[in-house]
């Protein structure tokens, strides 16, 4: 069935939603014939009088369909900017409220028209007609309340169907955590104690109409109304709580687990109570959340070889990260004396002291937006400005660097002591590698400056030089900066301009363990 109303809706596009719900509502016009043809099995009447009553009712119903297609039609308008509009996402939202709200909105004007313009007009107008007793027409508005409940049942399931293909492309549309708000919904347990018991006392009706052997009167109608909707509502309603409950019990759990999902609780599972298609659900729900926390577990330990920030990327992006030239700023950090430590140390010291020192820098690192690109034996270097472009990358490496030489001072007390080169200017950035092994790395000369900025820390005495590339750069420094010079650098053929941080006489006096800070020739 939905497979022709796709069909349609690719065929006629925007005229869709109100071509379908209008040929849809025709079908009240059998139904008022179907309802006409019950009330033959009650009472005797004359082909005449039957095609006179059926003229009436179906004048009654054209009347109704007016009114409701009218209704219908204006309930829609919410969602023509969509439909007409080229089918934009910023529209989607608004569409989707509309559609998915109008079977039960044009419902609760159904029963509004329905005792004006159906249920009461056509009982007084069979009962004036037939010459009946005036008790007629409550009997006769009992029997078409049911031939109108049918009707109201068939025309709300059936606009669900027909609006399905548009729902379908609206929610494609729909911005990515579109939360759609304030749309009225009919839960499946009110669909299911409604429309279960409604069922029953049409087909009770029906059953009932139909074994009669000519001899029913139009009391037997009322009798019969009212032993159908007694036993609906009581025995059978038993039946429906306890069907209701064995889909609504399931439903309920994915529900709830599904918020656990959202919040971030990964280990959440529903029972699998059943082999039925809620049964499968559930199992496929926690498929699905395994698999998800397998992911979530990958990501963790992924992180914890690579920034996390990267980690993130290639698994949105994929393992392999297209080359870009982008300016950043490097960082290139060393222990000083590190080789004599680990001589005269185990290995297991050895590694047990790296990782306690890299505790105390990485930190910092990443909370100045920086990219902890490589560790290299005693020595880290840390990148900004990729993988994420960050055009204040300076100011970060340099407050980074400067808050890195304070820690380690403040948590070594001079036991331990560093050099920190900084440097700006065009790399490439992206994943090299190959035979399955790929890593995220940044390729040129300013990476190769840094490191050997950092080797003129031992020369000078400072804990921290910039070059004047970085310097240039920088437009909200903590502290000053002093020039130790120009050098010539290994591998460059120009030499390089270098500054060290002015130190407060304070915080020099606490950092008497450093030699003096000597001046570069230039």
């Amino acid at each position: 069935m939905v497979r022709p109303l796709r069909f349609l809706w690719r065929v006629l596009g925007r005229r869709y939603p109100r071509v379908v719900i209008a040929l849809w509502y025709q079908t009240a016009f059998l139904v008022a014939l179907g309802g006409v043809g019950l009330l033959t099995l009650y009472q005797d009447m004359s082909a005449g009088e039957f095609w006179t009553i059926v003229a009436v009712a179906e004048a009654l119903t054209l009347t109704e369909i007016l009114l409701a297609t009218t209704v219908a039609f204006r309930l829609l308008r919410p969602a023509d900017p969509w439909l007409r509009g080229g089918r934009r996402p910023e529209d989607a939202p608004a569409a989707w409220a509309a559609l998915v709200s109008l079977p039960l909105r044009a419902l609760s004007y159904r029963w509004f028209f329905a005792v004006p313009v159906n249920l009461v007009p056509i009982a007084v107008v069979i009962t004036w007609f037939l010459d009946l007793e005036w008790y007629s027409v409550a009997i006769l508005v009992g029997g078409s309340a049911v031939v109108v409940a049918y009707g109201v049942l068939l025309r709300f399931f059936g606009l669900e169907l027909v609006l399905r293909p548009v729902l379908e492309q609206v929610a494609r549309d729909l911005p990515a955590r579109a939360r759609v708000e304030g749309t009225r919904v009919v839960p499946v347990r009110w669909r299911l104690l409604v429309a279960l018991p409604a069922i029953n006392v049409i087909t009770g009706v029906v059953v009932s109409a139909l074994s009669t052997t000519g001899s029913a009167e139009l009391a037997d109608l009322g009798f019969d109304v009212v032993v159908a909707v007694v036993v609906a509502f009581t025995l059978s309603l038993e039946l429906s709580i306890l069907l209701s409950r064995s889909i609504l019990g399931p439903l309920g759990d994915l529900r709830r687990a599904t918020e656990e999902v959202a919040r971030g609780d990964l280990t959440v599972r529903v029972p699998v109570l059943s082999t039925d298609e809620t049964g499968r659900l559930s199992g496929a729900f926690n498929d699905m959340v395994a698999g998800l926390e397998e992911r979530e577990a990958l990501r963790e330990a992924f992180g914890s070889y690579v920034d996390p920030e990267l980690a993130d990327r290639v698994l949105t992006e994929g393992a392999v990260l297209e080359g870009q030239e982008v300016e950043v700023s490097v960082l290139f950090l060393d222990i000083r004396d590190f080789t004599a430590f680990a001589e005269r140390s185990t290995a297991t010291e050895v590694v047990a002291e790296l990782n306690g020192f890299f505790e105390v820098v990485v930190p910092v690192l990443v909370a100045h937006g920086g990219h902890a690109n490589k560790f290299i034996g005693d020595g880290l270097l840390g990148v900004f400005g990729a993988p994420d472009r960050r055009e204040d990358h300076a100011d970060r490496a340099v407050c980074a660097a400067l808050e890195m030489a304070t820690r380690v001072r403040e948590t070594y007390r001079g036991r331990l002591r560093i050099g920190i080169g900084v440097n700006s200017g065009p790399v490439v950035s992206g994943t090299v590698g190959g035979g399955g092994r790929l890593e995220f790395t940044v390729i040129g000369d300013p990476v190769n400056t840094a490191a050997r900025v950092e080797q003129l820390t031992r020369e000078t005495g400072d804990d921290l030089l910039i070059t004047e590339a970085t310097r240039v750069l920088l437009t909200r420094a903590p502290v000053g900066f002093e020039p130790r010079g120009t050098v010539a650098l290994k591998g460059k053929s120009e030499r390089v301009e270098v500054h060290a941080p002015v130190i407060s006489a304070t915080r020099a006096g606490a950092d008497r363990a450093v030699p003096p800070a000597t001046a570069l020739g230039s």
